[in-house]
This record gives structure tokens, C-alpha cells and sequence, in this order.
């Protein structure tokens, strides 16, 4: 059986289709094709239930789709579900298995605020795709592999963060899903461990900032790994705090203690910390217009932003501070 997984971004989404791609290769033996765009390939570069990766890049469409024609799949499982997948489904002209991305109830509660959405993570929505091929879920989480140059050995680090350290996810893609940094100092103020701050190339000024609250206990790691080596540092965190972002699913993937902190979107999009032992989720409740999207914006659309200037970090520390292995 040969079969294509299509998910074409972001991380966390790609990350959350892992259980699938497990699923169909040990409990199938399939020979499983995985289509993202190019941008994505080092999320499953390593993944040793994937068998072959297409990358979706600025080729022409027709050129791809040549190319996968070649291949001679049995199915196609369609875990993005857009009209870019449609077409590409129909060129194939295999069996197809097609998530539902339930995009009627999302606007419902966007822009209604009528909650219709199941109590159902995306995981559990997307592995109901491939259960008709006899794929039961094996209740093993996620997975994140991570190539062994990428491996991050702590003895690289300064001294101080080689015994552990609380890893602070300080970037997301939209504003709108990012804690402020006034509350990013109250939390690094709150937390008297080694701190290693985590993001990309973009997070580096406001990182910089922060280093300088405590000069000694802070490691800036934004912009100077890239995303495995990133991934391998949330591995060695001893806690993760962290907004709605991809490294959230990375740091569920190794099953660390996550602190997710929510913005603008909700864990009621069904996206949160999924099959961990221990997550807490900290969102401000009762505010008219949130959730606002289900994406972000790159400016709260009311101005006053109180998803996250209302955060209770007092609540949060207390949480992060409970049983600190150093």
C-alpha cells in the first residue's frame, strides 16, 4: 500500500499529522509519501516512518503533479483540505481520505461566539481520516525527530544552564499570540532558574532586551539555532512556557510540562498541548471579542489587547515554580 499524507504548513500543524503518519506505516506497513511545502522539510526530514518527502515549492503545478502521478498512489490522505488539495486530488485520481477542518464552526465562534466546536483534539479529527484504512489511534502522542547534527549538547551552553533550565518560547508568527514584554519580564522576574529564551531570528532585539533583566541566568537562543537545534533544546528544558505556536507541539511531542499561554485564539480551536502528562493552559476569560480569529493579526483589531495584557503571571509562576528538578 502505497499512500500520500498532504499537509503542506505550518510546524505545529505538520507536527500534529504525526500520529497519522505512525499509524499507516506500523500499523499498515505502508509505504508512506509525506507533500509540505518546502520551507517545512526539516520538520520531517528525520521522521523514520516517512518514506519519501515531496516538497511543494515554486515549480509549476503541473511539473508536481507529473511527478506524484509517477509514484502510482493508493490514497491520498488530505490532512490540509483547501482548494489547492482538491486540485491536486483530482489530477491524481486515487482514493482519498479528507480532514475536516470544520470551518463553519470556527466562524461561528469567531465571529458569532457560538461555540459549536467538538470537544475533539485536531489529532484525534485527523487520525478519524485514516481510520477507514483500519488505523486505530495507539495513544503514543507525537513525535519530533531530530537529526543527530542538530542535537544541542548542554556542555555548549554557559555553565550555568548545563543542569537544567526553564525553556521561554517568546515568538509566534502573529502579534496577537505573542505575551507582551511586560509580561515577559514579569515572568523571567518570577523565576529564579537558569532561563533559555527560544524563537527565531525575529525575537532576537526583544531577547537582547531581556537578557538583560538578569545577565547571569538568561541564555538567548533566538536566531542562533535553527529549528531542530531549537527543538533540541525544548527536549532539554526541564519546563516549557510557551504562546500558541509550533514549538508548543515539539515540547508536547517530548512529552515536556508545557505552559501555554493564549491569546487571541483558544484551546477550544482543539490545538492545545495534546497527550502530555502535565500542561496548563492560561487564558483571560469573559472578554467579548475573543477569540477574534483563529489564526492572528499582527495588532490586537481593539487596541486594548487584554487576551494578553489581562494574563494572571502570578498564577502562572506559581505553577512553573512548583517542583523545579535542579
Amino acid at each position: 500500500m502505497k499512500v500520500l499524507v498532504v499537509r503542506f504548513s505550518s510546524i505545529g500543524d505538520i507536527v500534529l499529522t504525526t500520529p497519522v503518519v505512525r499509524g499507516l506505516k506500523k500499523q499498515l506497513g505502508a509505504d508512506v509519501h509525506f507533500l509540505t511545502k518546502s520551507n517545512f522539510h526539516s520538520v520531517i526530514s528525520a521522521n523514520p516512518y516517512i518514506d519519501q518527502i515531496h516538497l511543494l515549492n515554486n515549480e509549476n503545478w503541473d511539473d508536481l503533479i507529473k511527478r506524484l502521478k509517477v509514484e502510482k498512489f493508493d490514497y491520498i490522505i488530505d490532512l490540509h483540505h483547501n482548494l489547492r488539495t482538491l486540485k491536486l486530488k483530482l489530477a491524481l485520481g486515487v482514493k482519498s481520505f479528507s480532514f475536516n477542518k470544520l470551518n463553519l464552526q470556527k466562524w461561528l465562534l469567531v465571529n458569532l461566539k457560538i461555540n459549536w466546536l467538538p470537544e475533539v483534539h485536531i489529532v484525534d479529527r485527523y487520525l478519524a481520516c485514516v481510520k477507514p484504512l483500519g488505523v486505530i489511534k495507539d495513544d503514543q502522542g507525537l513525535d519530533y525527530f531530530i537529526n543527530t547534527q542538530d542535537e544541542v549538547s548542554l556542555t555548549s551552553l554557559p555553565l550555568a544552564f548545563q543542569n537544567g533550565y526553564v525553556g521561554i518560547v517568546i515568538g509566534a508568527q502573529h502579534y496577537t499570540k505573542r505575551l507582551p514584554e511586560s509580561k515577559l519580564v514579569q515572568v523571567i522576574e518570577g523565576i529564579s532558574q537558569p532561563i533559555v529564551l527560544l524563537g527565531g531570528p525575529t525575537d532576537t532585539a526583544l531577547a537582547e532586551k531581556l537578557i538583560k533583566i538578569k545577565p547571569d541566568l538568561i541564555f538567548n537562543a533566538c536566531g542562533k539555532y535553527n529549528l531542530n537545534q531549537s527543538a533540541s533544546l525544548v527536549k532539554q528544558a526541564q519546563k516549557i512556557i510557551t504562546n500558541d505556536t509550533g514549538l508548543m507541539h515539539i515540547a508536547a511531542a517530548f512529552n515536556k510540562e508545557i505552559h501555554c499561554i493564549w491569546g487571541n485564539t483558544t484551546k477550544a480551536f482543539g490545538m492545545g498541548p495534546y497527550a502530555i502528562d502535565t500542561a496548563y493552559n492560561y487564558e483571560v476569560n469573559g472578554i467579548s471579542c475573543r477569540p477574534c480569529s483563529k489564526i492572528g493579526f499582527q495588532k490586537c483589531p481593539k487596541g486594548h489587547f487584554n487576551c494578553m495584557n489581562q494574563q494572571d503571571i502570578p498564577t502562572l509562576l506559581a505553577q512553573v515554580n512548583k517542583k523545579l528538578y535542579f
